[in-house]
């Protein structure tokens, strides 16, 4: 039986196990850089399998390796992420969140128990590879600082080295048993915007003695448009939404301030920076010259996303072997955020999509919602796809 049969052979076998593994961790889902049960049930699947976790990493992170023949030649990492989203589920499942409030909304129950799975099939046929496979599951990806940049703080990616970083995850818009792929830059960086618009308040009827941080913030959002529509480069994609705008409490009375929050995404660094300065002077300016001020809050977050070439090439080979020419996805840039991003900067790096998309089973529905759920019939490719991307990113030269 040659290897691709065989990592197809045991990601059958183990994917009932997997799906009762994806099914336990959505119904006990924990916040970014919360993941305390999360992280000991990981620990403990691990060691069933006789793979020992380094616990603790960067909080709740946890890293393990597993090793073939000549470990020390070459490292391959898998990575995971653990954490869920403050998110009211409203799924009427069997697994149901357990937590109320917070729901695994983004598939992260699916690429924790999918490394688990892909472990189990590597750590079975160790003695047919040589390299070692490091698995890194990682807190706090929904949340800024990011989890991915902790963990490599603290030294995640060290001892040993990986040569190559390997990412798996869910995608609602592409239908399961289809894979996606991307090479070069795949998704933006992502800041959050925090402006306080400050004024003086006072009754409605007085619009003379007072200076109104509505009528500010209004013309401040307006404005803040061109630093897309007018500063942007238009051949480097560039984001800035506003999603919540808060201020007052009653309608005949002006409040002294309004705050306003928003996200910034772009795919060029030099430009990412250049847009903060821009945003800060434009918020600024205006509510100096109408008489109030504007405090300027700019949460940097991740980075771009990048695909390393070599190693995406590497990966996409191997799922045309492994799930067929036919069953391959070129995607097209996605203005989403990941800290994966961390990691592409620093080891080259392959981010692909595992599709869960079924309209017959309903799982269609983007990320981020309180009805988000996978086709289960994903995970079995989920963890035979990424432990066959491993193995022949190994034996690559």
């Amino acid at each position: 039986m040659s290897l691709l049969h065989e990592v197809k052979k045991l990601a059958s076998e183990f994917s009932e196990d997997t799906i009762g593994i994806r099914r336990h961790l959505h119904a006990h889902p924990e916040l970014s850089f919360q993941e305390y049960e999360t992280a000991k049930y990981v620990a403990a699947e691990l060691r069933k399998l006789g793979i020992e976790p380094k616990e603790g990493v960067a909080g709740t992170g946890i890293t393990a390796l597993i090793e073939g023949k000549n470990p020390k030649s070459k490292t391959i990492a898998l990575r995971g992420d653990m954490d869920a989203l403050p998110i009211f589920e409203k799924n009427e499942i069997p697994y149901k969140s357990k937590n109320e409030g917070v729901m695994h909304a983004c598939g992260h129950d699916v690429h924790t128990s999918c490394l688990l799975g892909a472990a189990r099939i590597l750590n079975q046929l160790k003695d047919q590879f040589e390299g070692t496979v490091k698995l890194v599951f990682q807190p706090g990806e929904e949340k800024n600082p990011g989890g991915a940049s902790l963990m490599i703080k603290d030294g995640a990616l060290e001892n040993p080295r990986p040569q190559r970083m390997l990412g798996q995850h869910v995608m609602p818009y592409i239908p399961t048993g289809k894979i996606g792929f991307r090479e070069g830059q795949y998704m933006a960086s992502a800041d959050e915007i925090y402006l306080t618009v400050k004024g003086k308040g006072g009754h409605a009827a007085l619009p003379d003695k007072v200076i109104d941080p509505i009528l500010i913030a209004s013309h401040i959002i307006v404005a803040l448009q061109q630093v897309v529509s007018r500063n942007a480069d238009p051949k480097k994609p560039t984001v800035l939404s506003f999603g919540q705008i808060s201020g007052g409490h009653a309608q005949n009375v002006i409040p002294d301030e309004v705050k306003i929050s928003g996200t910034f995404r772009a795919l060029n660094e030099d430009w990412r920076f250049e847009a903060h300065k821009r945003i800060t002077s434009i918020a600024q300016g205006l509510a100096e010259a109408m008489g109030g001020s504007c405090d300027v809050l700019i949460d940097v977050g991740y980075p771009f996303l990048i695909n390393d070439p070599e190693t995406t090439q590497i990966a996409r080979k191997a799922a045309e072997a492994y799930v067929g020419t036919e069953n391959l996805v070129d995607l097209d840039l996605w203005m989403g955020a990941e800290d994966f991003a961390y990691y592409s900067h620093v080891v080259p790096s392959c981010f692909y999509r595992l599709g869960t998309g079924n309209e017959a089973k309903g799982t269609t529905l983007g990320v981020h919602t309180p009805k988000f759920n996978i086709d289960e019939d994903a995970i079995e490719i989920g963890i035979g796809l990424m432990a066959w991307i491993a193995l022949e990113e190994l034996s690559a030269s």
